[in-house]
């Protein structure tokens, strides 16, 4: 998905990272050590790759692990010059001192059942003074006369400079007080995000049938709308939220993915209205399944989309598990991947139904393989 590599930085899909870092957050947390023994991080990847995405699941993780409060404070420094980071000058009481208010950015809990995420976004796309503002922040993480808590997390966010996106070498200097991570795309990996974040089924089908299209950015095109992790989520909202009709939407989803990608979006989307009932599929009818391969993805993506909205009715799961028997083996070995990635544990929910657990010692060995 992305071909541009950063030499000497470890690689890492949103999940990969998210567990890797959440795990050691959360080990220094039960250990009561405070967070900041972890080094500032520096995540590095195209635009809209998930670099932001990855900072608030990280939070959901600590807060559900841990229990405690988790507060982000997101900064796009590329808005900043360094004296917003050092704060206001004005007078002492006395008149006799210059003292800096504290900017907003450092008012922070610094309760014990509170945990800070500061989040250094668009670092790269800073100009050189405000990153070098930045270097007390990540390694002394003070700045001027103001001081991070100890229960506070620093991590930074931006642009490679092969991108072509408004990025600024990062200085030596600032470079090696960072722990560096570049953020790798992963269809299957963002797919999993996708289903327990509710994205729209037309969009999981169509980039299910279209795997390279999650992910089409080239630093060396002039086009502006181009589709990424971030503009599909943006288009879900909008087909979720403004009007679930691609044809009336489409100048609009256009803007966000580009004409090309929007017309192929669209034609494809129309299998959708040739689909059987989901609702008959769950009341455990059989109407006959599609048998072209787009089709599949789009009854899938639908099914999975229904699922999610009634996935503690168990019966009615039962019904769709029964009903995907009919479907070809490798296709129904998706849905079920995707079945478990409704909510955290859901496959052990699945466990208790017994068409599941057939299912699982008929063709569960697919699991292990894709379409």
């Amino acid at each position: 998905m992305n071909d541009i590599k950063l030499a000497g930085v470890p690689s890492m899909t949103v999940n990969a990272l998210v567990k890797q870092l959440s795990d050691a957050y959360c080990a220094l947390i039960a250990a009561n050590a405070p967070v900041k023994t972890m080094p500032s991080v520096m995540l590095w990847g195209p635009p809209g790759i998930g670099k932001s995405q990855a900072v608030r699941q990280i939070a959901d993780v600590i807060r559900r692990r841990t229990g405690k409060r988790v507060d982000v404070t997101d900064v796009r420094l590329l808005l900043f010059n360094p004296i917003d980071l050092r704060g206001i000058p004005t007078a002492n009481a006395d008149k006799t001192l210059a003292v800096w208010l504290k900017p907003k950015i450092f008012a922070m809990d610094e309760s014990d059942d509170v945990v800070n995420i500061l989040f250094l976004d668009e670092l790269s796309s800073a100009p050189q003074s405000v990153q070098a503002a930045a270097y007390q922040i990540t390694l002394d993480r003070v700045i001027g006369e103001h001081r991070l808590p100890d229960n506070c997390i620093v991590i930074a966010a931006g642009n490679r400079t092969t991108d072509r996106a408004v990025a600024f070498k990062m200085p030596k200097a600032l470079a090696n007080r960072l722990m560096h991570i570049e953020v790798d795309g992963s269809f299957s990996e963002w797919k999993k995000w996708a289903i327990g974040k509710g994205v729209d089924a037309k969009v999981l089908g169509f980039l299910s049938f279209h795997v390279d299209y999650l992910m089409k950015f080239d630093p060396a095109s002039e086009e502006l709308a181009f589709p990424t992790p971030r503009t599909w989520e943006m288009v879900s909202d909008l087909l979720k939220t403004v009007n679930s009709d691609i044809d009336e939407m489409y100048p609009l989803i256009a803007g966000l993915v580009g004409s090309g990608t929007a017309v192929e979006f669209r034609s494809w989307s129309r299998v959708f209205a040739d689909l059987p009932d989901i609702e008959d599929i769950f009341d455990g009818k059989k109407p006959a399944p599609p048998k072209t391969s787009d089709a599949l993805y789009a009854l899938i993506s639908s099914m999975t989309a229904y699922a999610r909205e009634h996935k503690n009715e168990l019966t009615r799961i039962a019904n769709s598990i029964r009903y995907a028997a009919m479907l070809p083996p490798d296709f129904s070995a998706v849905l079920m991947k995707d079945y478990m990635y409704l909510e955290p544990g859901y496959r052990d929910k699945l466990m208790k139904i017994d068409e599941f657990v057939r299912w699982m010692r008929t063709t569960g060995s697919l699991l292990n393989g894709s379409v």
